[in-house]
């Protein structure tokens, strides 16, 4: 059976992906299915550095406004999502673009993980949710950290959510889950693929991080949060847990001062670009997009990228 294409654009936060996709799309004729854990929420504009409809170029977007702040989203949420739009892609007779830098996402979408049949224990997770609450976050990652290094050093202490999920697949099953998604991980992909990640040197992708956060607050974050209060949106929230979110909700909560939040978002945003980068290593087949050997030329970026392309047959140029 021929495999259908596909290209993924990925790299850390604030490398220019997203100005990136939309000269491909034009391109190859794609559509583009938005991998960000942020972007697929309404009202969150500034602080996820969302694409605006008057940027898109007239290029179809998926995933992107299209659940509320009190929405679940969730990886089995985003593949179901992703899955119905490259449907309705392929039948358009366009390349599905999969860009963004929620890495883990993609690596499911690309290989068509399968995790929407995974067993529950409710009673477990109510417990380790009550540790992280009463006693913090790093004492339940640290238990993950004695039975799965690997994924420990893979999930952040703070995302409380798949530190929690990782013990109770053990518990359930007795394999850790970095065992399983190794396994899976080692399954071919369904897809004619190029997985292109964007990168930069690490001083000018940090200078690029830092200006972003002050364009955003310039732009309105602080009043973007306070509405999405006034709206009833609260910490709890997944969403609202999001970088930018969360740092500007402690500064309106008088957690902090507004110098320290925005200290706080720089840095955490800084740390984040590390983990993604991190991440990309890890993958395999990546075809790794450094800007600086490109001058920081697009359309030269633009050419490679589309040279390759040719190359794989998932586009057809002469």
């Amino acid at each position: 059976m021929t495999k259908k294409p596909m290209i993924i654009l990925s790299g850390p936060t604030a490398v220019g992906k997203t100005a990136l996709s939309i000269e491909l799309a034009k391109r190859v004729n794609g559509a583009i299915i938005s991998a960000d854990s942020m972007q697929v929420y309404k009202y969150m504009d500034i602080g996820s550095a969302k694409i605006m409809p008057e940027e898109m170029c007239g290029i179809k977007h998926y995933l992107v406004d299209a659940l509320e702040p009190s929405d679940e989203f969730n990886i089995v949420v985003f593949q179901k999502m992703a899955k119905a739009a490259l449907e309705e892609i392929y039948a358009n007779g366009q390349i599905p673009i999969i860009a963004g830098g929620t890495g883990f996402y993609i690596q499911a979408l690309l290989y068509d993980i399968d995790f929407d049949n995974q067993d529950i224990d409710e009673a477990y997770r109510e417990e380790l949710e009550q540790i992280a609450n009463e006693q913090g976050n790093e004492v339940v990652h640290d238990m993950l950290r004695e039975i799965d290094p690997v994924s420990a050093d893979k999930i952040h202490a703070n995302n409380v959510k798949r530190v929690i999920r990782a013990l109770e697949f053990y518990r359930l099953t007795g394999k850790t889950i970095s065992e399983h998604n190794k396994a899976e991980q080692q399954k071919e992909s369904p897809y004619n693929f190029a997985y292109f990640v964007l990168t930069d040197e690490r001083e000018n992708l940090y200078k690029r991080i830092d200006l972003r956060v002050d364009i955003m607050l310039k732009n309105g974050l602080l009043d973007e949060v306070k509405a999405l209060k006034d709206m009833g949106y609260h910490r709890n929230m997944v969403s609202m847990q999001g970088l930018g979110y969360k740092e500007i909700l402690d500064y309106l909560d008088d957690k902090c001062s507004l110098e320290e939040a925005i200290y706080i978002l720089k840095r955490e945003t800084r740390h984040f670009a590390k983990r993604q980068l991190t991440w990309f290593r890890r993958e395999k087949d990546v075809i790794w997009m450094d800007k600086s050997k490109y001058n920081y030329d697009e359309s030269s970026v633009l050419e490679e990228m589309c040279k390759i392309l040719n190359d794989k047959g998932i586009i057809k140029e002469s």
